[in-house]
């Protein structure tokens, strides 16, 4: 039987930069080159698995602008079912402007959201799906999914970006949980905390993710683990944690142990952070991920 993975969430039409500095208010500053690229954390983690040879299929919403026209497009040069996607009539696309420190990698992003944020699913949407996985933006279509997926007995992973006004009544819908930094520090007072918290609430795989600084996780033991980030260079870090978490749902999907699991996500996160955009950099194969994770070091420290 063949996977498939069914996410609901984001989708973006990226336009990204690079600055030497940021400019100062009321002046022009010229930049080169500009990128554009699709974007979302959960469209962007399905491109992920796509281009691993996982199937995928993508519920979201966007105007019938130029700019919906470009990121279905996107979704369906890289082989993900965007048949179950929403197309608001006269409605207006997800953007996002996203300017890159050159020197420190640091970005800046000014965004705005789809003129519609409701994707409610049909029941056909889970036919099939191995995982069902969310960002939990549009709060309530996100607990539907759950709730849906819960009936079908469909595991949920969950995108915890940030805490929203109904993160609690999602959370407990969810079999794994990959967390923001930010999320960590406003769901519990430490770390540590979260994922005893997480799991607490019967999740059976979390972790949180530290920038350059790796990720935490729980093993199934109850051990608190982190893993170290990988040395490299970073030109940007768009969408390392889209990526990220593409790579945790490959490991589940194979059975993985969580050491694995997580070692495989910091590794395909990071090669993605050596190009500029959220997806230009993510691997296409196993034996390139393989090769970057035997010649590049950890950090350590």
């Amino acid at each position: 039987m063949s996977l498939i993975v069914a996410g609901l969430g984001q989708c973006s039409l990226d336009y990204l930069t690079f600055v030497d500095a940021f400019p100062v208010e009321d002046k022009k500053c010229e930049v080169s080159p500009w990128v554009i690229e699709g974007g979302g954390p959960v469209a962007t983690a399905l491109v992920v698995l796509s281009r691993l040879g996982v199937k995928t299929r993508f519920a979201g919403v966007t105007g019938d602008d130029e700019v919906g026209v470009r990121i279905k497009n996107g979704l369906i040069s890289e082989g993900v079912d965007i048949s179950h996607m929403l197309t608001e009539k006269g409605g207006f696309s997800q953007t996002a402007c996203i300017i890159i420190n050159r020197t420190t990698a640091s970005r800046t992003i000014l965004w705005s959201r789809a003129s519609r944020d409701d994707c409610n699913i049909a029941e056909s949407f889970l036919n099939g799906a191995t995982i069902l996985h969310l960002d939990g933006l549009m709060q309530e279509a996100s607990i539907n999914a759950a709730q849906m997926a819960r009936s079908l007995d469909v595991p949920v992973m969950l995108d915890a970006g940030s805490v929203r006004s109904k993160t609690h009544e999602l959370l407990p819908l969810c079999d794994y949980v990959v967390c923001s930094e930010e999320f960590s520090k406003k769901y519990a007072s430490s770390h540590e905390e979260t994922l005893l918290r997480l799991t607490g609430l019967g999740v059976r795989f979390v972790c949180v993710t530290l920038g350059s600084d790796g990720s935490l996780a729980m093993a199934p033991n109850g051990h608190i683990f982190h893993h170290p980030a990988y040395d490299i260079e970073v030109v940007d870090t768009t969408g390392a944690g889209d990526v990220f978490h593409g790579g945790c749902i490959y490991g589940i999907l194979n059975g993985w142990p969580h050491e694995k699991t997580i070692r495989f996500a910091t590794a395909i996160a990071a090669m993605k952070c050596l190009r500029m955009g959220g997806r230009a950099g993510i691997p296409r194969t196993l034996e390139e991920i393989n090769g970057f994770m035997f010649t590049t070091p950890l950090k350590h420290g």
